[in-house]
């Protein structure tokens, strides 16, 4: 009886194993679901603030771009406009610097050239050219001495008034010549003596001869162009009457115009065959037989301005060279942006064509004979023709450009 009292009963102690089992599992869980939750959402609440943080910075950027969208058609179209302007005015500059370039290296060629053979230098420096109203070269050979002494009779100025003529109203006459195939011989020689006493040449690097009128022709534009800073450059044929005063006031007209080709136009047939005057041995570049020249001035006087004059003088070397000379030039103005000027004072006849056209109050410009291309007889007749369709003296003068 004593032992039974004294002892524990056995199923009280399992009991108590049980419990504590239990609550050490619930326990186990509780503290596994701590350690696999905490870090898993420490980093989903860490990527929540970067996903934010990172939207916060983008925000801004994606605004500026919405709001740079909403000014490019105002400012791309400003920026253009002047970008466009930038690049017109560069263009310009380099044109300019190139036709300086060149005029100044023909220059430095040409009096290298004339220095060699002994003559003095006839081409001016560049920013030192004199600016002047227009200047005529009058296209003459060795042979034409009485046709240049009927000029200097009539037309056109001497001495001191040739002078004068320059300086009060800008306008430049010279007789233009090259030289002959053996340079310093008796031709050259003539016309050096006749320049002594008048003064009135301008002598080109170029070897004289009737089938070498196109490059005699554009040898002219581009050494004038050279030496004088003019408006006009005019070239007229030694056996034409010019009055000075009136082809200076239809000149005047047309003096704010950047390239005017000023003429009487006409677009004559393309010779082919042979052995006649004026054939064309390149007849095949103008079409089938039997077609027309493009329209261009007839060759006893035309003018062009200045711009014209300058691109014949740079790009001389590869222009082209006609039979004729006439054709020649107006060959070189297609595909440019010139205007041609139909000038119909600049080719009337000689009298009584143009006396009638003075009494109706319309002064030619230039008379000569279209079946002569020229003043038939001109040495014996240009008295005539000066007295009966000349402009008056003084003309000139009394006449404003």
């Amino acid at each position: 009886m004593g032992l039974k009292v004294g002892r524990s009963p056995p199923y009280k102690g399992a009991r108590w194993v049980c419990l504590l089992c239990i609550a050490s599992f619930w326990l186990g869980v509780f503290v596994v679901n701590r350690l696999l939750t905490v870090p898993g959402s420490v980093r989903t609440v860490n990527d929540a603030i970067s996903v934010e943080h990172m939207s916060q910075e983008l925000h801004p950027v994606l605004e500026c771009e919405k709001k740079d969208t909403s000014l490019v058609a105002g400012d791309t179209l400003f920026n253009v406009s002047k970008t466009h302007d930038v690049i017109m005015e560069l263009d310009k500059t380099i044109s300019s610097l190139e036709m300086k370039l060149a005029a100044a290296r023909a220059a430095k060629d040409q009096n290298e050239e004339i220095a060699a053979v002994g003559r003095k230098p006839v081409i001016e420096p560049l920013n030192n050219r004199p600016k002047v109203f227009y200047v005529m070269g009058i296209i003459t050979a060795f042979t034409s001495r009485k046709r240049r002494d009927s000029i200097r009779e009539t037309w056109m100025p001497q001495g001191e008034d040739l002078r004068k003529l320059e300086k009060e109203k800008g306008i430049i006459i010279r007789f233009v010549i090259g030289h002959s195939a053996t340079p310093g011989g008796v031709l050259d020689r003539a016309i050096d003596a006749e320049d002594a006493q008048h003064n009135d040449f301008f002598r080109l690097n170029h070897v004289e001869g009737y089938h070498k009128l196109s490059s005699k022709t554009q040898i002219y534009f581009s050494t004038a162009a050279e030496k004088w800073d003019a408006d006009f450059f005019i070239k007229v044929d030694d056996d034409v009457h010019v009055n000075l005063g009136v082809v200076g006031s239809l000149l005047d007209r047309h003096q704010s115009k950047p390239c005017v080709y000023v003429g009487c136009m006409k677009s004559g047939p393309v010779l082919s065959q042979k052995g006649v005057k004026y054939h064309e041995p390149e007849y095949w570049k103008f079409g089938e037989e039997g077609n027309k020249y493009f329209r261009h001035a007839t060759g006893q006087i035309y003018a062009i301005s200045k711009d014209l004059a300058t691109y014949i003088s740079i790009n001389g070397h590869i222009l082209h060279r006609y039979a004729n000379e006439d054709v020649s030039l107006g060959s070189w103005f297609i595909g440019l942006d010139v205007e041609h000027i139909d000038e119909r004072s600049l080719c009337c006849g000689t009298p009584p064509d143009c006396e009638w056209k003075a009494q109706a109050g319309n002064i030619c410009a230039a008379s000569f004979d279209w079946s002569c291309s020229g003043i038939c007889k001109s040495v014996e007749r240009m008295e005539e023709v000066h007295q009966r369709c000349g402009e008056g003296n003084g003309a000139t003068w009394h006449t404003s450009f």
